[in-house]
Order: structure tokens, then sequence, then C-alpha cells
């Protein structure tokens, strides 16, 4: 058999490992391509190895029992929890503002960045920031490209520091209980991984992104989602809520912080004209705005409202009570020019 392969006790591969590299090549080579989805090919490529007899029946889904496996898991539900929740959505709201300069904003987002890969998975991190990045970018004037590759790479670095901050750490202590019995804590990546993380993103905030291309030509420096355009969206207001009580005037300010446009309130399925920035606000009171996504999302979370559906039995009011969206322009001379929107009834 040795003779008739090739393959000797000379130090060559055998035939098993020429299989298994061979198809390693085949899989990076498809990923390269990215015509497939990465976890098909890769399941694709597991099924393969089992076919072809270099991975044993027996063994094949042995991976999605190992512990590490289930740990990532476990961190992608918290993460997903975080997300949802608004409750980091609230501490980095009111950490960003667009009028720091473009280094302080890089250190502020990279050490939130940071932490919160520390304790969550690091696409889920960034996945919850890019949105605030751009649109904090949107409101200073500069393009994105310069705040996200140091957003990227901060939470990176940060996800180095603790045990569940990178897929990679929580393998090599799993790997460690098995060996020597004692696998390491969830804050022993510290003293080496948090070090590193802080000198990185000392470097990326102060010398890292002047080295980043500045690309010139039309579009190139504008926002990367221009192309999603605001929509209207009604969040009603659940009971138990704060805002009960309290005007929808006092509600401007976070509304002007989140980028939101407040379009008006309706209540028991008709719109309130008029003097409706004075209503006190109600239980299942509809609130009509004008958002970007990112916006309306950090706009719901801050204040604790609902988005309106019908799969909760609360459906949508605004085209029973006869709103829509119609865009003018105000030419010179006209009569309403110079006066408020409350002057002409529309607040």
């Amino acid at each position: 058999m040795e003779a008739a392969t090739g393959i000797g006790d000379s130090g060559g591969m055998t035939q098993d490992q020429i299989v298994l590299f061979t198809l390693f090549a085949v899989v990076f080579g498809m990923m390269l391509w990215g015509r497939f989805r990465y976890d098909l090919v890769a399941f694709a490529a597991l099924m393969l190895g089992v076919v072809l007899g270099v991975v044993e029946t027996k063994h094949a889904f042995d991976g999605f029992g190992h512990p590490a496996t289930l740990v990532v898991a476990l961190v992608l539900v918290v993460s997903a929890g975080l997300v949802r929740s608004g409750a980091v959505l609230l501490i980095t709201r009111t950490l960003v503002d667009s009028s720091r300069s473009l280094g302080a904003h890089v250190t502020l987002m990279g050490g939130i960045g940071g932490v919160l890969s520390a304790f969550m998975n690091n696409v889920a991190a960034l996945a919850l920031l890019m949105p605030l990045d751009i649109q904090s970018a949107r409101k200073a004037g500069r393009a994105a490209g310069l705040t996200l590759m140091p957003l990227s790479f901060a939470t990176i670095l940060g996800g180095m520091a603790t045990l569940i901050g990178t897929p990679p750490n929580i393998i090599i202590a799993a790997y460690r209980g098995e060996a020597l019995g004692e696998p390491f804590a969830m804050f022993d990546f510290l003293p080496v991984g948090g070090l590193t993380a802080v000198a990185g993103l000392i470097f990326v905030a102060l010398i890292g992104w002047r080295l980043i291309p500045q690309r010139d030509g039309p579009g190139l420096q504008g926002d990367p989602m221009a192309e999603y355009a605001d929509y209207i969206a009604e969040l009603s207001i659940p009971r138990g809520s704060t805002l009960i009580g309290k005007r929808l005037s006092e509600i401007y300010p976070e509304a002007d912080k989140a980028d939101v446009a407040i379009l008006g309130l309706i209540r028991g399925g008709k719109r309130r004209y008029g003097t409706s920035a004075n209503a006190e606000l109600k239980a299942s009171d509809h609130i009509v705005i004008e958002a970007a996504p990112e916006a309306l999302d950090e706009f719901r979370a801050a204040l604790g409202l609902k988005i309106s559906g019908k799969k909760n039995g609360d459906a949508p009011k605004a085209a029973a009570a006869g709103m829509a969206l119609t865009e003018v322009v105000v030419p010179d001379g006209a009569r309403i020019a110079g006066k408020t929107a409350e002057a002409i009834g529309l607040a």
C-alpha cells in the first residue's frame, strides 16, 4: 500500500493527511471566493471529510458538544440580551458626543468597545457600536471610515482581556483543564491581555487612525448608511411608563439627541392637532416619529417605548388618523417664513 501510494516511513505525509490538507485548501479557497455562505462551506467540508473517511463518523459532531462551543453559544445569548434590552445603548448614548475631536472620539469609542468586547462577543460589540459611530460621523461631518477601522481593532483588543472575550481564550482554557486538570479562570488573561489591549488602544487613538488612507471622490466621504432613508414609525407608551403625565414637549430634547423628528401624537385613533406639544402623555398613546433605523432604536430604548404592531394587539394608528408624510419647500416671501411650527399648527 505504501509503495502504491508513494508514501513511506521517510517523513512523508500519509494519504489521510494529504486528503485533509487538500480539503483545507479547498475550504479556504471557497471562503476567499465568497460565493457561498461560510457556514455552508464549513458544514459541507465536514460532511465531505466523513465521506472520504478522514473524519470518523461517530466523532463527526463532537465539536458541537464541546464545552468551549457551549460557552461561546451562551456568550452570544448574553450579547443578544444586552443589545435588545438597550442596556448598553443607554450607557453609550450618554457618552458619545459628535463635537469631540477625532482623536478623543476614537479613544472614547475604542474604550467602550474594548470593555464591551471583554464581556460579550467581539462581533456583537462591534455591531452594537457601529450605528452609533456612523451617526456621530454624520453629525460631525466626517467620513465614518476614519473611526470604523479603529473601532474594529479596539473590539478585537478588548476581547483578549477575559476568558469569555474571544473564542480562542475559551478553547485554550478548556484544553488546559483537560490536560492539567485546572482551566484558566475568568481574569487570568487580564495581566497580559489587558495590558496589550490598553497599549493597542493608545496606539490606535494617537497614531493608528492617522494611517488610514484618505480617499477623495464623490460619495467616499459621505454617510455609508445614506441609502437607508428615514422612515415613519409609531412608538406606543406602555402602562407604567415614566413618561405618563409628562408633556410631549418634555421629550423633545431626547428626540434631538437621538436625531429623531417627532411628527405628532395619536390618542384613541385620532390625531391631536395644534396643542399636541403641550398634551400630557397617557398610556397607550402613540408617538409618530421620523428617524433612521439606528436612531429609532436608540430613542425607543432610551424612553422605554414599544414599537406599535399587530402581533401584540397594538396596531399602528397613523393611517386611521389620516396621517401622511409630505415634504414641502418654503419659498422666499411665503407668509409662513419666519414662523414657528407651533404657530402654523404643526406642533
